[in-house]
């Protein structure tokens, strides 16, 4: 694939399709002040290379979800011994931060920063992009000799204007940098942030939180976040009820209005989510495939500097070996 091609693929395009919410007739819920759930978004299914993704969100609703811009969960998706790697050829970003979480499985990466390892079940990933480089992934060595589940997001955080043409990075971070918390009705992997006063090690370079939270069965729990702060649930699977009696599909995302501290939930059954969130950056945005800035002349100069080769050359990163 050359650069102009996948530059013209790529585009940050379609809105998540809005997802009627059902009202519960019995309710769970608690009756505590917490935040009002503006809008419920359901996830669509797509194709990124020949990876099947789930997409929450790209580029829209920035109001609600910056410091975030752009969602998908990748897989469940079986693999096989052997099995041809699911795979999405090199690419481009800048201006982001891909962030990539594992819940099963394992994935290998190579970019144009000279980094080149296996990433697997609960580690973290960010690709600070900044002024711009290539990575690509795939399905990881240990999934093609043994098989099994691959699992896991990557959720892209936009950054601020005062960092968009910093040096590009790569950092990996296992679950031991990553707080857990252990309790009768929950357990949480704090991915990025603080969450009842455990702090994960991973250092951002703006305010945002990254909560994995699974609920017991008959669980009800009250979330603290900085009232200033954008907050939104993605429910991974099972069932889940929020303010408003509202009942949650799995694969929907729970945009949230600011204003109040606490996000209240409960689950009859059982739950699975993400609570992601942060300062909003109230900023102009614009994205152009896997660019996302803050003016076009900026897009331009993006565009220039890719078909250049200045973020790094697609056709190494995809060599083998």
């Amino acid at each position: 694939m050359n650069r102009g091609e996948f530059i013209k693929g790529s585009a940050i395009i379609g809105a998540a399709i809005t997802a009627p919410s059902v009202l519960r007739a019995a309710s769970g819920m608690m009756d505590e002040k917490g935040r009002k759930v503006y809008q419920v978004i359901k996830a669509h299914r797509t194709m990124v290379g020949t990876l099947p993704v789930l997409r929450a969100f790209a580029g829209d609703n920035n109001d609600y979800v910056s410091p975030y811009v752009f969602f998908d969960e990748f897989g469940p998706v079986r693999i096989d011994p052997r099995q041809k790697p699911l795979r999405v050829d090199a690419h481009p970003h800048a201006g982001i931060i891909p962030t990539t979480y594992f819940l099963e499985g394992n994935g290998h990466h190579r970019d144009s920063l000279n980094y080149d390892f296996q990433i697997g079940k609960g580690d973290f990933m960010m690709f600070t992009s900044g002024r711009g480089a290539i990575h690509m992934e795939e399905t990881g060595q240990q999934l093609y000799e043994g098989g099994g589940l691959y699992h896991g997001f990557q959720i892209w955080l936009n950054m601020p204007s005062k960092y968009k043409f910093v040096e590009p990075a790569t950092s990996v971070f296992r679950p031991e940098k990553m707080a857990q918390i252990s309790e009768k009705d929950f357990t949480a992997h704090v991915v990025l942030g603080e969450l009842f006063g455990a702090q994960s090690k991973v250092e951002t370079l703006f305010p945002v939180f990254y909560f994995h939270i699974k609920l017991n069965a008959g669980a009800k729990l009250s979330i603290p976040t900085n009232p200033r702060h954008n907050a939104f649930i993605y429910l991974v699977s099972g069932d889940l009820e929020t303010e408003g009696r509202r009942a949650i599909e799995p694969n929907s995302v729970v945009l949230y209005e600011r204003g109040e501290s606490n996000v209240n939930i409960y689950s009859e059954t059982g739950a699975e989510l993400l609570l992601l969130g942060g300062m909003p950056h109230n900023e102009a945005v614009f994205a152009y495939g896997p660019f996302v800035m803050n003016t076009e002349a900026e897009i331009r100069k993006c565009i220039a500097d890719y078909q250049a080769g200045r973020m790094g050359n697609p056709a190494l990163v995809d060599a083998k070996g």
